[in-house]
C-alpha cells in the first residue's frame, strides 16, 4: 500500500445532527456507527518528522488501533493529499512503548467522536470533535468536489488544515481532548 494517495478535504458542519442529517439526504449508505477515536501524534525530541512535513499517529479506537504514515502534502488543487500508509495494530499501547524506545514520544493527543458513510467512491465521515463538528470527504477528487457540492458547499468552504491546526488556531493550548474523557 505505499503508492496510495490520501486525498481529502473537511467541511465545518454547525451541529453532529445537521450534518448527519445532510449525509442522509444525500443518499450516503452508513458504514461505521460513531465510535470513540483517541489519536496520539509521535516525533522524536528534535522534531524530526514534523520538521519533514511527516506525520506518525497511533489511533485507539473500541476495536484496537491502527498506525498511519502520512507523507509530506502533495503539491496541488484544492484538497489535501499526501502519501498514506496504514497498519492495524492489536495492541496500541505496547506499539506506543516499543516506538518510545525507540525516541519516539507523543507530541499532540487529539479525541474526536467519527461514523462513517459511503456515497460513489468516496468515503464521508462525521467528526465530533472539541473543536467542533466536521465533514470529512476522502477518495477520489472529482467525487470529492460532487459530495461537497451536493451537500451544500462550495471550494471556498473547503478545510485542507488538520485538527491539530484547527485547534492551534481556535486557541487551544496543549492536547485536543473531551473534558469527560
Amino acid at each position: 500500500m505505499p503508492d496510495y494517495v490520501e486525498t481529502e478535504i473537511k467541511l465545518r458542519a454547525p451541529a453532529p445532527d445537521a450534518a448527519r442529517a445532510a449525509v442522509h439526504r444525500l443518499g450516503a449508505r452508513p458504514v461505521r456507527a460513531r465510535h470513540f477515536e483517541d489519536n496520539v501524534l509521535l516525533d522524536d525530541e528534535a522534531g524530526r518528522l514534523r520538521a519533514g512535513g511527516v506525520l506518525l499517529r497511533l489511533r485507539r479506537t473500541p476495536e484496537g488501533g491502527r498506525l498511519t504514515y502520512k507523507g509530506p502534502r502533495l503539491e496541488g488543487g484544492p484538497v489535501k493529499a499526501r502519501q498514506e500508509i496504514e497498519v492495524a495494530v492489536p495492541e496500541p499501547d505496547t506499539l506506543q512503548s516499543l516506538l518510545a524506545a525507540l525516541g519516539l514520544k507523543p507530541v499532540f493527543r487529539y479525541q474526536k467522536y467519527r461514523e462513517s458513510y459511503a456515497w460513489k467512491d468516496v468515503e464521508i465521515v462525521v467528526d465530533e470533535t472539541p473543536v467542533g463538528t466536521f465533514l470529512e470527504i476522502e477518495g477520489p477528487e472529482e467525487t470529492i468536489h460532487a459530495a461537497a457540492a451536493a451537500l451544500g458547499y462550495r471550494p471556498a468552504d473547503y478545510i485542507t488544515a488538520s485538527y491539530g491546526e484547527l485547534f492551534a488556531a481556535s486557541g487551544g493550548k496543549g492536547d485536543m481532548m473531551f473534558a469527560d474523557k
